[in-house]
């Protein structure tokens, strides 16, 4: 019983999973701000298609 509690102690103890949390919480945080400039950008981007696709021959 006594290494089944030494097992656990030392697993809760284990810092690697945060390390996980932090590259988590920048790739959401990077995603955010993606979204963020992609939806200010939006109107200028289809403008841009807008005119590419006009200028194109049919």
């Amino acid at each position: 019983m006594s290494k089944l509690i030494t097992r656990l102690y030392q697993w809760y103890q284990d810092q690697k999973g945060q390390g996980m949390v932090e590259y988590g919480l920048i790739i959401a945080l990077v995603a955010v701000a993606l979204i963020v400039a992609l939806g200010a950008m939006s109107g200028a981007i289809g403008g841009t298609f807008n005119k590419i696709t006009g200028q194109m021959p049919q």
